[in-house]
């Protein structure tokens, strides 16, 4: 029973469908910044060109390869200085395994952490985000706002004034009174918060 639970749950939690309506979105709003990019790019095109015909090949390779030596030079020296350094103690090398081992552990916890926090955020972005492809914003800030002044009654509603009814006199009959119009109840919208 435990299992059939779980799967209605999963395949009732809109979550994911919510992230994959939050990453179109965002997709489609990076997507109408390429075509300005474009312009920029065929705009500066024909600058970075010129400049790339105008260089001497000769110059080039000598910046290339008095970088190579110098990234050389710079890793021989690097590498000579950690085996200097290198402890051979193997229960201090058995430690910082382990101290490695673990902050990886650590790390990795971190970044689930993060990676969940986005993927809440992106799935909150894509349910605002079908919310205002359906038009139910509106709804719900209307649904909101009666529930904190309250559904006016039906006449008011209508600008309709009340029904004024006399008080009885002592000595004459209870004048009947008129049944108050029944009031027309809505439905509210059930959303379900996202999981966390």
């Amino acid at each position: 029973m435990a299992i059939t639970d779980d799967l209605r749950k999963t395949l009732s939690d809109p979550t994911p469908l919510y992230f994959a309506a939050g990453t179109a979105d965002l997709a489609f709003q990076q997507a109408k910044k390429v075509p300005a990019l474009v312009e920029q790019l065929r705009a500066e095109a024909p600058a970075r060109i010129e400049a790339v015909r105008n260089t001497d090949p000769k110059a080039v390779q000598e910046k290339a390869a008095a970088r190579a030596k110098e990234a050389q030079e710079t890793l021989q020296t690097k590498v000579n200085d950690f085996l200097g350094t290198l402890d051979v103690d193997l229960k201090k090398l058995g430690e910082q395994a382990q101290d490695l081992a673990l902050r990886g552990v650590g790390v990795a916890a971190e970044y689930a952490v993060k990676a969940r926090e986005t993927y809440e955020k992106v799935a909150e972005h894509g349910e605002q985000a079908v919310k205002s492809w359906r038009g139910e914003a509106a709804e719900e800030i209307e649904d909101f706002a009666i529930a904190v002044e309250g559904r006016p009654e039906p006449a008011e509603a209508q600008g309709e004034p009340k029904p004024v009814v006399a008080e009885p006199a002592a000595d004459s009959k209870p004048v009947a009174k008129k049944a108050p119009a029944p009031r027309k109840t809505t439905t509210a919208k059930k959303t379900t918060p996202p999981a966390k």
